[in-house]
């Protein structure tokens, strides 16, 4: 196996000293969702920082079971709660909404148990129809509005065996309420997609994993740095990738690119 708690140590370090104001987690905390592992996913994440300034939405490892689904919401509570939300996590919980400065993080789930060597993902219409109205009242204020969802909402990303069902539904939801930018986890891939928005492209990211050792088959462990300024229809987006290049060498710059609405028309 090439993840190694030292190489996620290393990231998590670097990711301190870029100091960025918020950190947004995009699932696979865990591997089989064992009650332990729950128990130090919540360690880990209070290692990242105040819940405040941490976001998660969970992956298809964090309800690999079950019943894990739930438990991981009750574990990992004070970093999927909505702002002003004093409610049991659960999946109607879903999408949350929490609002920094301008920007606003809205977390999906896309994560349930699934028959063994499957690792899909479901974006069903219940959670559609809440996403439509957060999008719509955070457009209303002027945000910048980020998902953040664990499978890729886009084709060809992963194989079929890891798809997310409900592609289109997603899609055709930001196509018609809009939004500024997907993070996705799942496929362990530093990738860049988009989705065709309203009179502009919607970039979606997604990020090798934090815990791959070089040498593997897939990408060494990296994050995204993203830098947002502007206002509503001058928004400018830059993505910093940052990560391994090797063993023993330390996280560096990897590729800068620049998201802004103008960058992807």
């Amino acid at each position: 196996r090439h993840m190694r708690d030292a190489v996620i140590d290393t990231i998590v370090a670097d990711i301190k000293a870029s100091a960025p104001d918020h950190l947004a987690v995009t699932g696979d905390l865990v591997n089989l969702a064992l009650d332990g592992e729950i128990e130090m996913g919540k360690h880990w994440l209070e290692t990242l920082g105040s819940p405040d300034d941490v976001s998660v939405v969970p992956g298809n490892h964090d309800a690999y079971v079950p019943g894990a689904f739930d438990k991981s919401c009750r574990s990992w509570t004070a970093w999927m709660t909505g702002d002003g939300v004093n409610t049991p996590v659960d999946r109607e919980a879903f999408p949350f909404l929490r609002v920094r400065g301008n920007v606003a993080l809205i977390g999906v789930t896309t994560a349930r148990a699934t028959a063994p060597f499957m690792a899909n993902g479901f974006f069903l219409e219940d959670q559609a129809e809440r996403l439509r109205d957060v999008l719509d009242a955070t457009a209303k204020r002027g945000l910048f509005r980020v998902i953040m969802i664990h499978h890729p909402p886009v084709r060809g990303a992963v194989s079929q065996a890891k798809r997310l069902f409900g592609i289109a539904r997603f899609q055709k939801v930001v196509q018609r309420h809009g939004a500024e930018l997907v993070l996705h986890g799942h496929s362990h891939e530093p990738t860049l997609f988009s989705i065709n928005g309203r009179g502009a492209k919607i970039p979606v990211v997604g990020v090798a994993a934090a815990g791959q050792a070089p040498g593997g088959r897939r990408p060494a462990a990296q994050y995204n740095l993203l830098e947002i300024d502007g206002e509503i229809g001058n928004w400018r987006l830059r993505l910093t990738r940052r990560g391994l290049t090797g063993p023993a060498i330390p996280p560096a710059d990897l590729e800068v690119l620049e998201l802004g609405a103008d960058a992807m028309a």
